[in-house]
């Protein structure tokens, strides 16, 4: 009877094991994952940044809006002081009127535009929350 002999197995290249790498591929891989790390914490930084920019300025909006408001009250009270003379009533109630409608108006874009103000934080928490994870993590990569 003939023997039948199994087919010789391919060869692969043997890839390095982790016990089998030098010191210098190791430090290489942990500062390529350091510098990838670095980036992504910048472009979370920057996101955060321009969020609250885009909130602090609706806020500055709402400023803006309050001076315009106010800048109407002068308007108004100048006119009113004027038309108010030529009506029935006297003049100095019909320009207290409208002065006093356009005061509220001010007041409340005011009010709106400082709680704007309140909620923008101009440090960015998750990147500094993130840091601070990494570098624990550095100190301690094992836990």
């Amino acid at each position: 009877m003939a023997t039948v002999r199994p087919a010789p197995r391919p060869t692969r290249p043997v890839e390095p094991q982790a016990d089998d790498r030098s010191v210098g591929q190791l430090m290489s891989g942990v500062t390529a994952d350091l510098q990838t790390l670095f980036r992504q914490e910048i472009e979370l930084a920057k996101a955060e940044i321009k969020e609250e920019g885009t909130r602090a300025g609706k806020a500055a909006g709402m400023f803006g809006g309050a001076g315009f408001a106010g800048y109407m009250v002068l308007l108004f009270l100048s006119l009113a002081a004027v038309l108010g003379l030529a009506n029935v009533m006297d003049g100095g109630w019909a320009a207290l009127i409208v002065t006093a409608v356009w005061a509220v108006v001010a007041a409340v874009l005011y009010m709106k535009g400082r709680a704007g103000m309140r909620t923008v934080s101009p440090k960015p928490e998750r990147t500094v929350e993130t840091m601070k994870e990494n570098a624990e993590w550095a100190r301690h990569p094992t836990r």
